[in-house]
């Protein structure tokens, strides 16, 4: 049986970088389940799999499709009882419900408004026509005019983990002693903009960096399979 993950990429395969497809790729590595990622442009994604879904990640395991992270690592929780835990218990999924809205909410915008340009700049000519016209209608702004405040939105950033700084005070990671979905969830959003922007965005002293790092060689460091733009 082959497992199959369908990610998102830009005109270079090798460089996928959707925040919620990397939750799941640290989800099925967590459990220890092999599978095959199969990067896909954004305006192809509407063809995978006889239109399953809109958006990726979508997850095949043998004759099932899942799609949505959240649904897919609540899948693999329920399907890979005998394999290491995802949310450690009722806790753990609210846990997860919680850092999935504040990531959503509070940081995803944060992320979209330092690197939406370089996303465009990724692209192929037919995903940028796409991308920058649902882009710009749903920011209200050209893609040029968001570049131009990129230095205040880096700026702007760090502050908005500051409760994730502070609980990262007392444990290594948001899980506990070792990772959970939560800090997946959390962890797809800083790869994402890594990824895309290659900046460096977090000081070497900050706990939050500290804990990305971590995030980053977890797996024999399948975080870093892609390096930084």
């Amino acid at each position: 049986m082959t497992r199959v993950l369908y990610t998102l990429c830009g005109r270079d395969e090798s460089r996928p970088f959707s925040p919620h497809c990397w939750k799941v790729v640290l989800a099925l590595a967590h459990k220890g389940l092999e599978f095959i990622e199969k990067p896909t442009p954004f305006t192809e994604i509407p063809k995978l799999e006889d239109g399953f879904s809109k958006t990726v990640p979508i997850l095949r395991d043998g004759n099932l499709l899942i799609r949505d992270s959240f649904d897919i690592a609540l899948y693999l929780e329920d399907t890979y009882p005998d394999r290491p835990t995802l949310f450690g218990g009722e806790g753990g999924k609210a846990l997860s419900r919680f850092v999935e809205r504040f990531s959503q909410t509070i940081i995803h915008p944060a992320i979209v408004n330092i690197a939406v340009a370089d996303i465009h700049d990724m692209l192929n000519d037919d995903d940028r026509t796409y991308f920058r016209k649902t882009r710009e209608a749903a920011l209200g702004r050209t893609l040029e005019e968001i570049r131009a405040e990129r230095e205040a939105s880096i700026a702007a950033f760090a502050p908005k983990l500051d409760p994730v700084r502070q609980t990262l005070r007392y444990q290594n990671f948001l899980g506990g002693e070792g990772p959970l979905f939560a800090d997946y969830i959390l962890f797809g959003a800083l790869q994402w903009m890594r990824i895309t922007t290659g900046g460096e965005i977090l000081a070497e002293s900050d706990p939050v960096g500290q804990w990305f790092e971590r995030c980053l060689d977890l797996y024999e460091g399948m975080g870093r399979r892609v390096t930084a733009a």
